[in-house]
């Protein structure tokens, strides 16, 4: 009986569990394919995850080279998966990193389609077939001296440094728009307000600004994080007890990877303490959700300000950028505002999530850390592509609805808090109440009672004492 013919459109692989059948131009292999078969989760591949797929090309890299100095992995090997693992970051191999963002096995499936992809592109440099493991192995080799339980948390903190330095970048950009608007509605005097109820003037400057520093503010918080995300448990392997690795070579590999990146990180002192704990991931979840729901905020306040035309607030005026409605003509809605909004919702869910998954842990590893690095780099990309959105197509073509906020100002009764100092809380009252009644102007009143003089009045009306740009007069 004559041999079986040999399919050249597949490859058989082994493992511990069996052989498998693989498409033979896969550079994945057999662990790849098994979680293809067990983690149909989401539809949304790891390939999808540029910085993550960035950050453990470097890491293999900076590995490799870790290795060979340390005399364990030959220079001819060393070679082949360097440049592998450049490719991998230069994301020309995206679409060969397949499995589902959501695994068991605490990412190990993501780590064993980083080796395999790797081990056979390298396999390819060298001019030998794919899955030719005896001549070049993605454990043996390409995992040399590590483990998932230090490569992928060191691949997330190095994906959200990345990411959140971005964000960090939009968010400034965000600000400066708002910065801008601040100055050009320096002078329009409106009327704040509390409890939606008119309270006090301001100028819509001051609100502004407002937005603007609250938007600083929470960027520098974010940054405060990027020294936490520099702690890296590379070399810790398993557990932090550091087996199959040598101190030397975490040393090492830690300095090409910083070399590599240009990322600061450092050896964690604790390297058991670094393997099993999650915290970090939910400082970040939490002031990116903080960022995300003050931002929210501010898109209400937005929303709220442009209300109307007619029947609203009408304050300013957002651009127009569709139209609002398929039943009544002419509408146009806050769509800008209303998307970031949501943006906000799903981080806010996310943080849930990463802070459940954080809790979930136990003993020496959290097995449960893909979904929350899949939460956050969600998270942190989101929020920065809303904040691109909200700033080109909503905050630089606001505009001030000045003759509706002057004659506001004209008629408006706030004005009454500025004379409190000089007429009293009693009398004050009473003749906001006159005003309502009558109709009548409150400065009218005052003048026509008598009750300041003309230059005191005028002192206390006036719009920098009124917004609190000036000194607030004395009782006369």
């Amino acid at each position: 009986m004559s041999a079986p013919a040999v399919n050249p459109s597949w490859r058989t692989e082994t493992d511990s569990l069996g052989s498998c059948r693989l498409p033979a131009a896969a550079y994945y292999g057999i662990s790849t394919q098994r979680a293809l078969e067990n983690f149909p989760v989401s539809g949304r591949t790891i390939g999808s995850q540029r910085q993550l797929i960035w950050a453990f090309g470097a890491i293999k890299q900076a590995a490799a080279r870790a290795n060979e100095a340390q005399g364990l992995l030959p220079a001819f090997k060393a070679r082949a998966i360097e440049q592998a693992a450049q490719e991998v970051m230069n994301a020309e191999l995206d679409e060969h990193f397949v499995v589902d963002r959501i695994q068991g096995g605490a990412g190990t499936s993501t780590n064993m389609n980083v080796n395999e992809v790797i081990a056979n592109r390298a396999l390819e440099i060298l001019g030998l077939a794919k899955g030719d493991y005896a001549q070049l192995n993605p454990i043996d080799d390409v995992n040399r001296s590590q483990s998932t339980n230090d490569t992928y948390p060191t691949a997330a903190k190095l994906a959200l440094h990345v990411e959140l330095v971005a964000l960090c970048d939009e968010h400034q950009l965000l600000e400066q728009a708002f910065r801008a608007k601040a100055a050009a509605f320096g002078h329009i005097l409106k009327v704040g307000r509390t409890q939606l109820q008119d309270a006090v003037p301001m100028t819509l400057g001051q609100e502004f600004r407002a937005f603007a520093d609250t938007l600083a503010e929470d960027r520098a918080r974010m940054l405060e994080l990027l020294s936490h995300l520099c702690e890296v448990n590379l070399g810790a392997t398993a557990i932090g007890t550091g087996i199959t690795a040598t101190s030397s070579y975490r040393k090492e590999a830690v300095r090409q990877l910083a070399e590599l990146t240009g990322v600061p990180v450092v050896s964690a002192e604790n390297l058991v303490e670094a393997t099993s704990d999650t915290g970090v991931f939910m400082l970040v979840s939490g002031v990116v959700k903080r960022a995300a729901i003050k931002l929210s905020k501010i898109c209400n306040d937005l929303r709220l300000l442009s209300s109307g035309p007619q029947a609203g607030f009408n304050e300013i005026h957002l651009p127009p950028v569709q139209a609002g409605s398929s039943i009544m003509p002419g509408k146009v809605n806050p769509v800008i505002p209303e998307m970031v909004n949501q943006v906000a919702f799903r981080i806010a869910g996310a943080d849930t999530t990463v802070t459940m998954a954080a809790e979930a842990g136990q003993l020496q590893l959290n097995a449960f850390e893909p979904v929350m690095v899949d939460a956050l780099l969600e998270s942190i990309q989101w929020l920065g592509t809303a904040s691109l959105l909200l700033r080109e197509r909503c905050v630089e073509g606001i505009e001030a609805n000045e003759p509706l906020l002057s004659r506001r100002m004209d008629e408006s009764l706030s004005v009454v808090t500025a004379l409190t100092p000089l007429l009293g809380y009693a009398l004050s009252a009473s003749l906001v109440k006159e005003a309502q009644r009558s109709g009548a102007n409150l400065a009218q009143l005052v003048t026509q009672r008598q009750l300041l003089e003309p230059q005191q009045l005028a002192r206390a009306l006036d719009p920098s004492t009124l917004t609190g740009s000036g000194a607030q007069c004395p009782p006369g």
